[in-house]
């Protein structure tokens, strides 16, 4: 992924432009959390690709 320009990151959450990922399956506490967290801070300004 790295070599096609991802910039990949070894951690449990990331964001980016509204889009949340994790890992895998044991990074899913911190991944729901981060859900509830995003939810919790209402609407965000979108943003064009």
């Amino acid at each position: 992924m790295i070599n096609a320009g991802a910039d990949w990151r070894d951690e449990a959450v990331v964001t980016d432009q509204g889009m949340i990922t994790a890992r895998n399956p044991g990074d899913l506490d911190a991944f729901v959390a981060k859900i509830v967290e995003e939810v919790e801070e209402g609407r965000h300004a979108r943003r064009a690709a």
